[in-house]
Protein backbone atom coordinates (compact mmCIF):
# COMPACT_ATOMS: atom_id res chain seq x y z
CA UNK A 1 0.00 0.00 0.00
CA UNK A 2 1.65 3.17 -0.96
CA UNK A 3 0.89 6.66 0.31
CA UNK A 4 -1.22 9.12 -1.82
CA UNK A 5 -0.13 12.20 -3.43
CA UNK A 6 -1.30 14.56 -0.51
CA UNK A 7 0.36 12.35 2.38
CA UNK A 8 3.37 12.34 -0.02
CA UNK A 9 3.03 15.97 -0.53
CA UNK A 10 2.74 16.69 3.34
CA UNK A 11 5.92 14.62 3.50
CA UNK A 12 7.69 16.82 1.13
CA UNK A 13 6.44 19.90 2.68
CA UNK A 14 8.04 18.91 5.65
CA UNK A 15 10.26 21.42 7.68
CA UNK A 16 10.74 19.64 10.54
CA UNK A 17 13.27 16.89 11.70
CA UNK A 18 12.26 13.81 13.47
CA UNK A 19 15.16 11.78 12.90
CA UNK A 20 15.91 10.94 16.74
CA UNK A 21 12.54 9.83 17.27
CA UNK A 22 11.66 6.43 17.09
CA UNK A 23 7.80 4.70 17.29
CA UNK A 24 6.70 1.27 18.25
CA UNK A 25 3.09 -0.10 16.82
CA UNK A 26 2.10 -2.81 19.02
CA UNK A 27 -0.14 -5.03 16.65
CA UNK A 28 -2.94 -6.75 18.71
CA UNK A 29 -4.60 -8.85 16.07
CA UNK A 30 -5.39 -12.43 17.33
CA UNK A 31 -3.08 -13.68 14.17
CA UNK A 32 -0.09 -15.09 14.57
CA UNK A 33 2.94 -13.64 11.73
CA UNK A 34 2.78 -14.16 9.27
CA UNK A 35 -0.57 -14.54 8.73
CA UNK A 36 -2.12 -11.43 7.11
CA UNK A 37 -3.37 -8.73 9.46
CA UNK A 38 -6.29 -5.84 8.31
CA UNK A 39 -4.96 -3.92 11.34
CA UNK A 40 -1.32 -4.36 10.02
CA UNK A 41 -2.71 -2.71 6.94
CA UNK A 42 -3.48 0.52 7.96
CA UNK A 43 -0.37 0.90 10.58
CA UNK A 44 1.45 0.77 6.89
CA UNK A 45 -0.13 3.96 6.82
CA UNK A 46 1.07 5.54 9.67
CA UNK A 47 4.57 3.61 9.41
CA UNK A 48 4.89 4.90 5.91
CA UNK A 49 4.84 8.33 6.84
CA UNK A 50 7.32 8.28 10.17
CA UNK A 51 9.82 6.77 8.02
CA UNK A 52 9.12 8.96 5.22
CA UNK A 53 10.47 11.51 8.06
CA UNK A 54 13.48 9.68 9.18
CA UNK A 55 11.37 8.06 12.43
CA UNK A 56 12.87 4.69 13.15
CA UNK A 57 9.76 2.46 13.51
CA UNK A 58 8.77 -1.28 14.42
CA UNK A 59 5.74 -3.40 14.20
CA UNK A 60 5.27 -6.23 16.50
CA UNK A 61 2.38 -8.57 17.43
CA UNK A 62 2.15 -9.54 20.58
CA UNK A 63 0.36 -12.49 19.94
CA UNK A 64 4.33 -13.70 18.17
CA UNK A 65 5.42 -13.50 21.77
CA UNK A 66 4.53 -15.55 25.13
CA UNK A 67 3.34 -13.17 26.79
CA UNK A 68 1.98 -14.37 30.76
CA UNK A 69 -0.76 -13.09 32.26
CA UNK A 70 -0.83 -10.71 35.47
CA UNK A 71 0.62 -7.48 36.10
CA UNK A 72 3.96 -7.63 37.55
CA UNK A 73 7.22 -7.20 35.53
CA UNK A 74 8.43 -10.44 35.15
CA UNK A 75 6.07 -13.29 35.43
CA UNK A 76 8.98 -15.98 36.14
CA UNK A 77 9.03 -14.20 39.65
CA UNK A 78 5.17 -15.07 40.54
CA UNK A 79 4.74 -19.04 38.95
CA UNK A 80 4.94 -18.41 35.47
CA UNK A 81 7.56 -20.89 33.43
CA UNK A 82 8.17 -18.77 30.56
CA UNK A 83 7.14 -14.38 30.57
CA UNK A 84 8.45 -12.54 27.29
CA UNK A 85 7.08 -9.13 28.28
CA UNK A 86 10.67 -8.14 29.78
CA UNK A 87 11.72 -8.45 26.00
CA UNK A 88 8.93 -6.07 24.80
CA UNK A 89 9.28 -3.72 27.52
CA UNK A 90 12.32 -2.62 26.44
CA UNK A 91 11.15 -1.87 23.51
CA UNK A 92 8.62 0.31 25.13
CA UNK A 93 11.10 2.23 26.50
CA UNK A 94 13.25 2.92 23.44
CA UNK A 95 10.49 4.10 21.89
CA UNK A 96 8.91 7.85 21.99
CA UNK A 97 5.79 7.22 20.42
CA UNK A 98 3.73 4.06 21.16
CA UNK A 99 1.18 3.01 18.87
CA UNK A 100 -1.37 0.63 20.00
CA UNK A 101 -3.47 -1.19 17.45
CA UNK A 102 -6.41 -3.41 17.46
CA UNK A 103 -9.56 -4.95 15.63
CA UNK A 104 -12.90 -5.14 16.99
CA UNK A 105 -14.48 -8.12 18.36
CA UNK A 106 -17.78 -7.99 19.78
CA UNK A 107 -17.76 -4.09 19.96
CA UNK A 108 -14.25 -4.25 22.25
CA UNK A 109 -10.43 -4.28 21.23
CA UNK A 110 -8.86 -7.74 21.22
CA UNK A 111 -8.16 -9.96 24.47
CA UNK A 112 -4.62 -9.54 23.09
CA UNK A 113 -5.14 -5.65 23.56
CA UNK A 114 -5.96 -5.93 26.89
CA UNK A 115 -3.45 -7.86 28.27
CA UNK A 116 -1.07 -6.03 26.61
CA UNK A 117 -2.52 -2.87 28.66
CA UNK A 118 -2.38 -5.11 31.78
CA UNK A 119 1.02 -5.64 30.95
CA UNK A 120 2.17 -1.57 30.49
CA UNK A 121 0.40 -1.00 33.29
CA UNK A 122 2.40 -3.84 35.28
CA UNK A 123 6.01 -1.96 34.05
CA UNK A 124 4.09 1.92 34.82
CA UNK A 125 5.47 2.31 38.48
CA UNK A 126 9.17 2.03 37.26
CA UNK A 127 10.33 5.46 37.36
CA UNK A 128 12.78 7.84 35.22
CA UNK A 129 15.85 9.22 35.43
CA UNK A 130 13.57 12.18 36.60
CA UNK A 131 11.64 10.63 39.43
CA UNK A 132 8.02 10.52 37.29
CA UNK A 133 6.61 7.52 36.52
CA UNK A 134 8.29 5.64 33.35
CA UNK A 135 5.95 6.51 30.45
CA UNK A 136 6.07 10.48 31.07
CA UNK A 137 7.28 12.01 28.58
CA UNK A 138 6.31 9.38 25.90
CA UNK A 139 3.61 9.98 23.07
CA UNK A 140 0.70 7.71 22.68
CA UNK A 141 -1.84 6.97 19.85
CA UNK A 142 -4.23 3.97 18.12
CA UNK A 143 -5.06 2.29 15.39
CA UNK A 144 -8.47 0.50 15.01
CA UNK A 145 -9.98 -1.91 12.51
CA UNK A 146 -13.12 -4.24 11.91
CA UNK A 147 -16.73 -4.86 10.03
CA UNK A 148 -18.80 -3.86 13.66
CA UNK A 149 -19.24 -0.53 15.52
CA UNK A 150 -17.50 0.20 17.92
CA UNK A 151 -14.49 2.17 16.59
CA UNK A 152 -14.57 5.02 19.55
CA UNK A 153 -15.55 3.04 22.24
CA UNK A 154 -11.71 0.98 21.94
CA UNK A 155 -10.10 4.04 21.18
CA UNK A 156 -11.66 5.75 23.95
CA UNK A 157 -10.71 2.98 26.30
CA UNK A 158 -7.21 2.49 24.88
CA UNK A 159 -6.11 6.27 25.10
CA UNK A 160 -7.86 6.79 28.52
CA UNK A 161 -5.50 3.77 29.57
CA UNK A 162 -1.80 5.38 27.60
CA UNK A 163 -2.16 8.91 29.63
CA UNK A 164 -3.57 6.94 32.64
CA UNK A 165 0.25 5.65 32.38
CA UNK A 166 1.83 8.36 32.37
CA UNK A 167 1.59 8.69 28.29
CA UNK A 168 0.93 12.17 26.66
CA UNK A 169 -1.78 11.70 23.97
CA UNK A 170 -1.65 14.78 21.48
CA UNK A 171 -5.12 16.07 19.17
CA UNK A 172 -6.75 13.59 17.25
CA UNK A 173 -4.63 10.78 18.85
CA UNK A 174 -7.01 7.82 16.83
CA UNK A 175 -7.89 7.00 13.71
CA UNK A 176 -10.26 3.44 12.31
CA UNK A 177 -11.81 1.93 9.78
CA UNK A 178 -15.10 0.18 10.12
CA UNK A 179 -16.87 -2.04 7.20
CA UNK A 180 -20.61 -2.34 6.56
CA UNK A 181 -22.23 -3.52 10.67
CA UNK A 182 -22.17 -7.17 10.76
CA UNK A 183 -20.32 -9.80 8.30
CA UNK A 184 -18.74 -7.97 5.24
CA UNK A 185 -14.93 -7.05 4.24
CA UNK A 186 -12.35 -6.63 6.19
CA UNK A 187 -10.11 -3.47 5.76
CA UNK A 188 -7.48 -5.76 3.25
CA UNK A 189 -10.32 -7.42 1.24
CA UNK A 190 -10.45 -6.91 -2.27
CA UNK A 191 -13.69 -4.47 -2.49
CA UNK A 192 -13.35 -3.44 0.96
CA UNK A 193 -12.69 0.40 -0.18
CA UNK A 194 -10.75 0.53 3.20
CA UNK A 195 -7.58 1.58 1.65
CA UNK A 196 -9.08 3.96 -0.41
CA UNK A 197 -11.23 5.45 1.59
CA UNK A 198 -10.65 9.50 2.34
CA UNK A 199 -12.00 9.75 6.25
CA UNK A 200 -9.68 6.92 7.17
CA UNK A 201 -6.63 8.22 5.33
CA UNK A 202 -7.01 11.44 7.24
CA UNK A 203 -7.72 11.00 10.14
CA UNK A 204 -4.84 8.54 10.09
CA UNK A 205 -2.42 11.24 8.66
CA UNK A 206 -3.34 13.46 10.90
CA UNK A 207 -2.94 11.04 14.23
CA UNK A 208 0.32 10.54 12.36
CA UNK A 209 1.91 13.97 12.22
CA UNK A 210 -0.24 15.12 15.74
CA UNK A 211 1.73 11.73 17.18
CA UNK A 212 5.43 13.37 15.58
CA UNK A 213 4.41 16.80 16.48
CA UNK A 214 4.39 15.83 20.25
CA UNK A 215 6.86 13.90 20.57
CA UNK A 216 8.89 16.42 18.90
CA UNK A 217 7.80 19.23 21.51
CA UNK A 218 8.44 17.15 24.58
CA UNK A 219 11.94 15.90 23.12
CA UNK A 220 13.02 19.36 22.64
CA UNK A 221 12.21 20.37 26.33
CA UNK A 222 14.11 17.59 27.66
CA UNK A 223 10.97 15.47 28.54
CA UNK A 224 7.86 16.08 30.55
CA UNK A 225 8.01 19.44 33.06
CA UNK A 226 9.27 17.39 36.33
CA UNK A 227 7.23 19.35 38.81
CA UNK A 228 4.51 18.44 40.64
CA UNK A 229 4.29 15.12 39.35
CA UNK A 230 7.51 13.49 40.99
CA UNK A 231 6.80 10.31 42.98
CA UNK A 232 10.42 9.80 44.51
CA UNK A 233 10.04 13.62 46.04
CA UNK A 234 6.28 13.17 47.33
CA UNK A 235 7.73 10.11 48.89
CA UNK A 236 10.40 11.68 50.25
CA UNK A 237 7.83 14.62 52.07
CA UNK A 238 7.86 17.12 49.27
CA UNK A 239 4.03 18.49 48.77
CA UNK A 240 4.17 20.53 45.27
CA UNK A 241 2.19 23.50 47.13
CA UNK A 242 -0.92 20.70 47.88
CA UNK A 243 -2.72 22.77 50.85
CA UNK A 244 -2.38 21.35 54.17
CA UNK A 245 -5.21 19.43 55.07
CA UNK A 246 -4.90 20.65 59.21
CA UNK A 247 -5.79 24.04 57.84
CA UNK A 248 -9.23 23.04 55.72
Amino acid sequence: MELSEKQLEMCKSSKWDFSDLQALFLNCTLKRSPEPSHTEGLIHISRSIMEKNGVKTETLRPVDYNIAYGVYTDMTEHGWAKDDWPEIYEKVKAADILVLTSPIWLGEKSSVCTQTIERLYSTSGDLNAAGQYAYYGRVGGCLITGNEDGAKHCSMNILYSLQHLGYSIPPQADSGWLGPAGPGPSYLDPGSGGPENEFTNRNTTFMTWNLLHLARIIKDIGGFPAHGNQRSKWEAGCRFDHPNPLYR
